[in-house]
């Protein structure tokens, strides 16, 4: 599921922008590491899958407790061979959310098969499972969860669905690498797994690249013979795949930024909680609902999504863009809305927790880096959009005071 971040571009900059995400800073870091690891692959002449991808590979398989893992050109290719792979295609449905990146759905239709949509629960903007059973039929093959934002959907009803019903669950956990649901890892969570490296992401490569984590051998090979036009060897090809290849060199960068991706998610875990004590301090609770953790479940947070209540979500967004703070809309349209899914027939009203989640959610910025100091410039500029009282700011905010913390 790869996507460009799309800020929201200021009318009037304030003194100190805020950025929805800054790349630069976390690659300042490591600047050093991911040039030594890029010039070794230019050593070697060999920028095309080998042992750097098998290395990443198995690197990857182990940080997410799978068996096996595959790297393939993008997130998008990754939920498409993955489907290609347990042999869904025309004349088939699978059901997934209508609140997500538009690969998603894409990825269903490129293999001829059909989406259908199923609403999200409110709270955690993840597919429902309660609709799911109703949304079957004699043609459906597979579930496709979202784990969205960094939070993983709620599994246990889509397994017991799955297994009654003999259907693949394949995870788009493009969003979610490190998020965990009751102890197991996304990517282990269904079938197949499927990432996104897009730069964006919580481990970002230096352009598109994408993965996808398995625990049967058979699925595998099959993988990665679909990822290389079907071939098993020797120009003989057994089915007709893709050009789907992870470059050498993203799978060198990659493995630099694995080994700290732990702390970087940590630190978007700091700055989540971060939030929720601004948020408290400055009288939003009433105003804003704040992404929320279940018990025992890792949220990775790759988005920080807040929801606007009273329909005051433009406010908010003319308010940040006015204080040069970057911000952005996830998604600001469903997907069974969109012009290319009309022949589905799908009509506004039919998910009407899709549709309210894209009035009334706003994405701030939470990368690692942001720091205590940008991130009550954040929660000044809400409550500055939406009116919280000046006596309540000033005794509530007072920058020296927080900014004591360590960023």
């Amino acid at each position: 599921m790869s996507e460009s971040i799309l800020p929201l571009s200021s009318a009037t900059p304030a003194a100190t922008p805020v950025p929805m995400i800054d790349l630069v800073e976390q690659h300042e870091s490591i600047a050093g590491e991911v040039r030594d690891a890029v010039e070794e692959v230019f050593a070697t002449q060999r920028f095309v899958l080998g042992d750097e991808v098998v290395d990443f590979e198995h690197e990857v398989a182990s940080y997410c407790d799978a068996r096996f893992a595959i790297g393939c050109a993008s997130g998008s290719d990754a939920l498409m061979l993955s489907l290609m792979a347990l042999d869904i295609g025309p004349g088939d449905e699978v059901i997934t959310s209508p609140f997500t990146f538009f690969a998603t759905a894409s990825s269903i239709t490129r293999t001829g098969a059909t989406p259908v949509f199923v609403d999200i629960d409110p709270h955690t903007y993840n597919l429902d499972p309660a609709g799911v059973e109703a949304a079957l039929s004699p043609r459906t093959r597979a579930i496709m969860p979202v784990h969205l934002f960094g939070r993983c959907a709620e599994m246990e009803p889509l397994w017991r669905v799955a297994v009654r019903h003999n259907l693949a669950i394949v995870e788009d956990a493009a969003q979610a690498i490190g998020a965990t649901h009751n102890g197991r890892h996304a990517g282990v969570l269904g079938t197949l797994g499927c990432f996104s490296f897009f730069p964006t992401k919580n481990l970002g490569g230096a352009g598109d690249g994408g993965l996808i984590t398995s625990d049967d051998p058979d699925l595998t090979a099959r993988l990665r013979r679909l990822r290389v036009h079907g071939d098993a060897g020797r120009y003989q090809h057994v089915e007709v795949g893709i050009n789907s290849r992870l470059d050498a060199l993203q799978a060198a960068v990659l493995r630099v930024k694995l080994r700290h991706l732990s702390k970087w998610t940590q630190q978007r875990q700091e700055n989540a909680a971060r939030y929720e004590e601004l948020v408290a301090d400055s009288g939003l609770n009433d105003l804003l609902d704040l992404p929320t953790a279940k018990p025992g479940c890792n949220h990775v947070f790759n988005q920080y999504v807040v929801r606007v209540h009273n329909g005051r979500r433009d406010e908010v967004l003319d308010g940040l863009r006015a204080r040069d703070v970057g911000c952005a809309v996830y998604y600001p349209q469903p997907l069974h809305l969109q012009t290319c899914f009309q022949s589905l027939k799908y009509q506004e009203g039919d998910f009407p927790e899709s549709e309210r989640a894209s009035a009334e959610t706003v994405a701030l910025p939470i990368y690692p880096e942001l720091g205590a100091a940008r991130q009550e410039l954040v929660v000044r500029a809400i409550s500055d959009s939406l009116g919280v009282s000046r006596a309540h700011r000033e005794r509530t905010f007072s920058l020296p005071q927080h900014s004591k913390r360590a960023a």
